[in-house]
């Protein structure tokens, strides 16, 4: 699963930078070498085909990640004994993750020096590649081992790294402000749906897949089959990527340079000029510090303190968590549509230290206090408020910057994203060492959580004018 008052600068002032809204209307700045591309107008974005192209291609790039990344964190359970202490999963997690951290701000210079539309091709044309590598990894996994497979996890973290920025960056290209925040819920609900699908799917090829030596060990090498199917879907997702509407580079006379690896010049200046901006990148990259901790500590939880035989059931658990994604994002984009994108983020926000807390509990002897299905509801609920949370703040993100820094933007705010994440990685086995020490069961990872979030609950607050 990502301040208060307007602190605009002189920075802003001179590139006429808008307040920051979700659903009012915004003309973007123009910059002298031109914008991206001007959106098209359109009765509906459900008519655009750009959108379906757009859609379907990071909808199936989603299903990859979430389905290769998940074979990796269920075989490092058994990996390391099965025993709950040895679990390898958070460093799993710090592997697909450091490419984010190393690469979000040149990924954020390329998505403004070239065309948005032909990065999302070349990433995807990059994505059948990495699929047929993880084949390899997987066939000849009784020789590489974790090697070859965690490597090909960092190429699909490379992978991701490149291709965010350009696909948010290219919304507010293809369509007009007022269409931004139905494509934004669009886009995270067909996200999420395709986490569920890889997800659970995962659990299923991994059940399948998955054989038993005669000396109890676990034989992965079948996998290979698994990651076939991933190089069809990038095939596919290839193709769809050539619907959308072809864009002009945002600044093509920028140049490379050191900074570009970290975050820019201008983009430092713009996030000490705009506190409202700044805070808004911090409290997004807590959140998804601890939504990269919910994942394993959900595989970890159904594996053993729910004692779930199957992955594909632990894998439905996890999927539970997109599921309220996608609900949320249906409410935050309907139902609450006449409630102030502030007040949606403080609602979201006290929704999910609530479900955190009660998924966290147990009963004495460290049984589940509200089992399988419980549990389930639990974060399908803490999916739900984290929609709530985060589609008001992407959008705030988006709109903010100036039109010649958004993609640098997108690439900034990737950067803290998985900065949270890959510190998420570490943390996550440090509170697994933490409660067998002290005997609790691993759900109590929840209430540890929701801990992390009290300050946000606190003190974070949307600015009035969002």
């Amino acid at each position: 699963m990502t301040g208060d008052g307007d602190c605009r600068g002189p920075l802003l002032q001179r590139v006429a930078v808008p307040p920051s809204t979700r659903f009012l209307h915004e003309i973007p700045t123009v910059s002298q070498s031109g914008p991206s591309s001007a959106p098209v107008p359109s009765s509906s974005i459900l008519k655009d085909r750009s959108f379906w192209g757009l859609a379907i291609t990071q909808f199936l790039g989603a299903f990859n990640d979430n389905l290769y990344k998940q074979l990796i964190l269920l075989i490092a359970i058994p990996a390391a004994g099965a025993a709950v202490g040895e679990d390898l999963q958070g460093y799993a997690t710090a592997v697909f993750s450091l490419p984010f951290v190393l690469l979000s701000g040149f990924a954020g210079y390329l998505a403004d020096r070239f065309s948005k539309s032909k990065i999302i091709f070349l990433c995807k044309t990059a994505e059948i590649v990495i699929t047929l590598l993880a084949v390899v990894a997987f066939l000849w996994y009784s020789s590489l081992k974790d090697f070859g497979t965690w490597t090909v996890l960092f190429w699909m973290g490379v992978h991701s790294t490149l291709f965010g920025p350009s696909k948010y960056g290219i919304l507010p290209e293809l369509f007009r402000d007022e269409e931004l925040p139905r494509a934004n819920g669009l886009i995270l609900m067909s996200t999420f749906l395709a986490i569920i699908l890889g997800v659970v799917a995962a659990g299923g090829l991994k059940d399948l897949l998955v054989t038993t030596r005669p000396d109890n060990t676990l034989d992965f090498g079948n996998l290979w089959i698994g990651s076939l199917i991933c190089t069809g879907v990038a095939v596919v997702g290839t193709i769809t990527s050539l619907l959308i509407r072809p864009t002009k580079p945002a600044q093509p006379t920028a140049k490379l340079s050191a900074k570009d690896f970290g975050i820019s010049k201008e983009m430092r200046k713009l996030l000490a000029e705009d506190r409202p901006l700044l805070l808004s990148i911090i409290v997004s990259s807590m959140f998804y510090v601890i939504a990269g901790v919910v994942m394993p500590t959900v595989n970890i939880l159904g594996k053993n303190q729910l004692k779930v035989a199957l992955d594909f059931n632990t894998s439905i658990l996890t999927g539970g968590l997109a599921i309220g994604i996608i609900v949320g994002a249906v409410s935050a984009n309907l139902v609450l549509k006449g409630i102030k994108p502030r007040t949606q983020v403080f609602l979201g926000t006290i929704g999910m230290l609530i479900s955190l807390l009660v998924i966290g509990a147990w009963q004495p002897g460290g049984q589940h206090l509200l089992g399988y299905w419980g549990a389930l509801l639990g974060l399908i609920a803490t999916g739900m408020f984290a929609a709530v949370f985060i589609i008001p703040i992407q959008v705030f993100m988006q709109k903010r910057p100036p039109s010649i820094l958004k993609g640098r933007m997108i690439g900034t705010m990737n950067l803290a994203n998985f900065i949270g994440v890959l510190i998420a990685g570490p943390l996550y086995q440090v509170f697994l060492s933490v409660t067998t020490s002290i005997g609790w069961p691993v759900s109590s990872i929840f209430w540890m959580l929701a801990a992390l979030l009290l300050p946000v609950v606190w003190l974070y607050r949307l600015p009035v004018e969002a």
